[in-house]
């Protein structure tokens, strides 16, 4: 090391000479052998200079004391000087020290290498390199030598400043001066660090380490930590190196951080091999939860290939290694984050799962909106697949992360549809606002005149551009309506019955017999199979009545008079008109109604789901829980709707039906082999149950042949495999001993990434029966998802609030309609007359009189004019109801006379008229009556009435208007003086 740094330092030499103006400042750095063979004057008086000073320091071995016979007085009034000389220095107070040191002089008293400490130290607190400078040349010119925290002082200065020249300077004078310098040098080194000067840290320590100095482990963690934060994998890897040949290994920490560095470099096979010298090294380099993180990351975020595989692989490894390590915030992120922009949309929605338990776990899917902002994808990718349920689940974990909606997210369709309601059907059709669009005036601004307006269609020699494609890897989701992804959870819940039916037998329904197994198979693939999918073609021009032409004309607006080859050539005409871009008319299908037979849905419902319960296939593997009834009771053979249950039941068919074509090519079979396929055909017939493990070995390099002999010659070395020791026995329960005694597969190794990670709720939510598609159902979703939106800063088109109100008409579902209108006149937009006028007449023919006067009501809060006609339709269906109570009581009834004093609302009164009279639902005369009296009741306890009176009036009523059917007076009465009667407070509201 010393010969390093001087030959490094050689200038050290000329630069202290150079700041100091003392001759006694020329020899010091220089070797004692230099200095005995030099004539120079300034080294003869150095040298005696330093051989008085030895004396001296033999005779006064005190600091300050000059001479042995120093009286206590003046060592007290040192003493005194120190004190104040240290007090200023530790303040800073540069001035003040040398006051203090002038005033020492003036005392008598000669400072020492202590004063000049004090000195130099005020300067370093201060931050003033050449005042320190300074007062060291003045130290040395008084031919004093300096002590080593001066030193240290002045190098912890200059690494603060970031001047690495000059500290290596003040190690070799140190080393000439026979200090000490490992601590002068790690404190270069760290003050070099923690001042940013990274580079300048990494040439002072790889010089110090080359010259035989050893840092600690601190200094060796700082330097990896710090050169992997700024991407320095070279200096970090020869660091770590240096860290090894000095006897210190690389732990998981310093794997850790060349992982970071690695993980961003777009090649992850360098992270991968990384990882696998962390996974068969020692213990104290195995990887951790951190390890997996990086891995993942570099794998997600490369953009050569398909990554995907790779991170599954990865995530096997770390399940299986769960008792060491559990995933945390990032692995989750990580995960959810790869998932989505793959498109795995399910893989996704169950890591998002347990990503949202953590606090700020959504702040750290979005990450800035780095990298393709991920939540944004993930967002996305649940609206385009209609996975609405999930949706609204992630809204609600940004709401309580306080994570606002990102832009991204928000993006329109081609439509102008965002994710509010861009997954109601129809999805191809824009929005219907009441007005006509200007398509002009929308095409100049959004930039259409100057190219910069996304383009959603191909143009002439490039692919088309989809925005909403940016950020996945290789192409968004389709986009699929909340609708059918309902019918195909529906579909695929029933598949998983039918197989759980078809591996567990008659047992899985309890006491049923073979005939209800039958019809549960039956309904099961029936629901599969759904509605009949073929789209009915129009009839041929040529073969349609008149009537049919007619028909097809008037359905499309156009004119039905004429003769029949007039109407002819119109509709063919039309039909091709219709090629070109609009669908053919074809005859309207009524859809069949599903028929409720409760009894099976009973026996359906006994079959219980086991997906995610390990507890059961442990037993299940341990021969427990298995009886006779597991086996089919019918020989019935697999359809191809059974085929798509699961891929690979599709690949035993084929080869089966292979299996089957050979034999029919086979030429006289053997007696053996007609054993064989006797023996293979009970093998089929009893299928094993799910989570066995069967054997099924075929010889691959056998190529098929036709020719007699050799089938013969292949069907023999069949039997000799069958008889291996290596096959499994046929019963389930010897398979199961076998494997058992033979330990190839261990129960403890049993286990669900659910289990291994604590997901609680993942058997829950696999086995819950889907709900299944409803356009309340809808129209509610819709509502939640846009009043999320909004509240997390979002904000949706015109054209998702009027999507919404469309499928609230078609529901028809009027307590929506007010809120729907009131959250679109909050965002500032407003319908055309039209709509607000097909949505008044809806109400109306509904019979909602109240919910037309508050539409009526809201649109005059926002400001909107409300058109005459719709005020006459109001008053019009205000009069009708009127007239309709007068005509049914008439008007000398005192209880209607007290309904319109007090002002009740006309959904009361239609109550009472609905339950009384005109309930067809309510079966004969005495349920109407009965129902209609409770009714009657408990409006007259709005009046806060007395109970007894209001069952009295009740009873005198009914009487009055059937006085001769005694029995249904006395059926009424029976039913009031059972009640409790509460005020219908619901109802009013």
């Amino acid at each position: 090391m010393a010969n390093l740094l001087l030959n490094h330092n050689l200038t050290s030499v000329g630069h202290l000479r150079n700041l100091s103006q003392s001759p006694l400042l020329l020899p010091l750095p220089l070797p004692l052998s230099r200095l005995r063979k030099t004539n120079h004057p300034f080294a003869v008086s150095a040298a005696a200079t330093a051989e008085k000073r030895t004396r001296r320091r033999k005779q006064a071995p005190k600091d300050e004391g000059p001479d042995d016979a120093a009286s206590t007085a003046e060592q007290g009034l040192r003493f005194v000087f120190m004190e104040e000389l240290m007090g200023r220095a530790r303040a800073g107070n540069a001035s003040g020290v040398s006051d203090v040191i002038y005033d020492m002089i003036a005392a008598g008293l000669l400072p020492g290498p202590r004063s000049f400490h004090g000195l130099i130290v005020s300067n370093v607190l201060a931050g003033d390199d050449e005042g320190a400078m300074q007062a060291l040349r003045r130290e040395l010119s008084a031919g004093l030598r300096p002590l080593h925290e001066t030193f240290v002082a002045l190098i912890r200065l200059f690494g603060s400043k970031g001047r690495s020249t000059r500290g290596l300077e003040i190690l070799a004078a140190m080393e000439k001066l026979n200090f000490d310098i490992r601590k002068a040098w790690l404190v270069l080194v760290e003050e070099l660090i923690r001042n940013n000067h990274l580079d300048d840290a990494n040439m002072v320590f790889l010089k110090g380490a080359k010259g035989g100095l050893r840092a600690t482990d601190e200094i060796y963690d700082l330097l990896i930590e710090e050169d992997c934060k700024a991407g320095d994998h070279s200096n970090a890897l020869t660091i770590a190196y240096e860290m090894e040949a000095a006897g210190r290994m690389a732990t998981t920490f310093h794997f850790n951080h060349l992982l970071s560095v690695q993980a961003t470099c777009g090649i992850p096979e360098i992270a991968f091999a990384t990882f696998e010298n962390m996974e068969y090294g020692e213990d104290y380099m195995k990887p951790d939860t951190n390890t997996y993180n990086w891995v993942i990351q570099a794998y997600t975020r490369a953009e050569s290939y398909d990554r995907v595989q790779d991170v599954a692989e990865l995530l096997g490894l770390m399940v299986e290694d769960h008792k060491r390590l559990q995933p945390n915030l990032r692995t989750y992120a990580l995960l959810v984050e790869c998932f989505s922009k793959y498109c795995l949309v399910r893989e996704a929605i169950r890591h998002f799962r347990a990503l949202k338990n953590f606090n700020g776990g959504t702040v750290a899917l979005y990450n800035d909106g780095n990298f393709g902002d991920p939540l944004s994808l993930y967002l996305r990718a649940l609206c385009r697949e209609g996975r609405i349920v999930e949706l609204i689940e992630a809204l609600e974990a940004m709401g309580k992360d306080n994570q606002q909606i990102p832009p991204r997210a928000m993006i329109l369709s081609r439509k102008y549809r965002t994710l509010v309601s861009s997954w109601i059907e129809p999805l191809q059709e824009e929005a219907e606002l009441g007005y006509e669009i200007d398509y002009v005036a929308r095409y100049i601004s959004e930039g259409g005149l100057t190219g910069e307006r996304k383009r959603w269609v191909p143009r002439r020699g490039k692919t088309p551009l989809d925005p909403d494609a940016e950020g996945f890897i290789y192409s968004n989701p389709m986009e699929t309506s909340f609708k059918q992804r309902c019918l195909e959870d529906w579909k695929l819940h029933h598949r998983k019955l039918l197989k759980t039916l078809k591996n567990e037998g008659l047992a899985c329904l309890g006491d049923a017999s073979e005939s209800d197994y039958v019809r549960v198979e039956e309904r099961l693939r029936k629901t599969i199979k759904g509605p009949d999918q073929n789209v009915p073609k129009p009839k041929a021009a040529s073969k349609m009545i008149v009537a049919e032409l007619k028909e097809e004309l008037e359905a499309q607006g156009l004119p039905t008079d004429g003769t029949r080859n007039v109407l002819y050539q119109r509709v063919q005409k039309a039909r091709r008109i219709n090629r070109s871009g609009r669908p053919l008319w074809v005859p309207p299908v009524e859809e069949e109604e599903e028929e409720v037979d409760e009894e099976l849905d009973r026996l359906i419902s006994r079959i219980k789901l086991e997906d995610g319960n390990t507890e059961f296939w442990r037993r299940r593997f341990l021969g427990e829980d298995l009886n006779e009834g597991h086996m089919t009771p019918t020989n019935t053979e697999k359809t191809e709707l059974l085929d798509t249950v699961d891929e690979e039941d599709v690949v035993d068919d084929v080869a089966k039906e292979e299996d089957e074509v050979d034999e029919e090519e086979e030429v006289e079979p053997t007696e053996n082999q007609d054993g064989d396929m006797a023996k293979e055909k009970e093998v089929e017939t009893a299928k094993p149950l799910q989570m066995i493990g069967v054997q099924l070995l075929k010889d691959v390099d056998q190529t098929p042949t036709r020719k007699g002999k050799s089938r013969r010659r292949s069907s023999r070395i069949s039997v000799e495999d069958d008889n291996d020791d290596d096959w499994f026995p046929e019963d389930v329960r010897e398979a199961l001993n076998v494997m058992r005694e033979r330990k190839i597969f261990d129960v403890s190794r049993m286990y669900t990434i659910a289990d291994a990670w604590g997901w609680t709720w993942e058997r829950e939510l696999r086995n819950r029966p889907p709900r299944k598609w409803s356009q309340e159902w809808e129209v509610e979703l819709a509502m939640q998802v846009m009043l999320k939106v909004i509240e997390l800063g979002g904000t949706p088109t015109i054209g998702d609030c009027a999507m919404i109100l469309r499928a609230a008409i078609r529901a028809p579902l009027p307590s929506a309609f007010l809120k729907i209108l009131q959250t679109t006149h909050n965002l500032g937009y407003v319908f055309g007359s039209p709509l607000y006028d097909e949505i008044i007449t809806l109400c109306l023919d509904l019979g909602e009189l109240d919910a037309a006067i508050a539409i009526i009501a809201d649109m005059e809060t926002a400001g909107i004019t409300v058109p005459d006609q719709i005020v006459d339709k109001l008053l019009s269906a205000k009069q009708s109801i009127d007239d309709v109570v007068k005509e049914e009581f008439g008007k000398e009834k005192d209880l209607l006379h007290m309904f319109h004093t007090l002002k009740f609302t006309q959904m009361t009164q239609r109550a009472v008229l609905f339950s009384l009279f005109f309930d067809e639902a309510a079966g004969d005369l005495e349920q109407k009556l009965v129902k209609g009296a409770h009714f009657w009741v408990n409006e007259l306890k709005l009046l806060e009435l007395d109970e007894k009176f209001c069952i009295i009036t009740c009873v005198k009523e009914v009487t009055e208007l059937y006085g001769s059917e005694k029995s249904i007076v006395v059926e009424v009465q029976r039913a009031l003086s059972g009640l409790r009667y509460t005020a219908l407070i619901a109802l009013e509201r």
